[in-house]
């Protein structure tokens, strides 16, 4: 019988919710400030790999030499300017699987905000079945669409669009 007087024990996390914790540490290596997303890959409730919003290995750092930014038309005709100089955290955890010959296949990616749509496709491509996202993404409409054609199985634990 548990003592009256203890203080209450916090409840432990569910699985998702754990894993999308350790999303939001991992994203705090990010090294561009205008997206400061990360990327867990578990499998059977084991981490595979991780990656954070970077530059690929040896070159610099927007935090070192400032933003690379492209303007960008999107599909209404709005002008928004993108960051080329880091690539996104769920490519840089698969590039980081294939770098180390860890095998994606029937795997959960957990990421900050649902996958761009070539995030998406890196996904789909390396045999992960299930996505985890903290939030929606702005332009996720393609990406939701892929998914359910791939049999890719997404939840979304925020309705909330993730703003960067």
């Amino acid at each position: 019988m548990s003592d009256p007087t203890a203080p209450a024990r916090a409840l432990r996390p569910d699985w998702d919710d754990y894993f999308l914790n350790l999303v939001t540490e991992v994203g705090s290596r990010a090294t561009c400030d205008r997206g400061r997303s990360g990327c867990v890959i578990v499998r059977d409730k084991r981490i595979l790999c991780t990656g954070y919003v970077g530059s690929p290995a040896g070159f610099p750092h927007c935090d070192e030499a400032g933003h690379m930014l492209r303007r960008v038309v999107a599909e209404d005709d709005s002008v928004k300017e993108h960051c080329v100089r880091t690539i996104h955290a769920e490519q840089n955890a698969i590039c980081q699987a294939a770098r180390y010959g860890i095998l994606l296949e029937g795997s959960t990616l957990y990421c900050t905000m649902e996958p761009c749509r070539t995030c998406a496709l890196l996904i789909i491509s390396a045999g992960v079945t299930r996505v985890v996202a903290a939030g929606r993404y702005h332009a996720g409409a393609d990406t939701r669409a892929m998914f359910a054609d791939a049999g890719i199985e997404l939840v979304v634990a925020q309705d909330d669009i993730v703003t960067y």
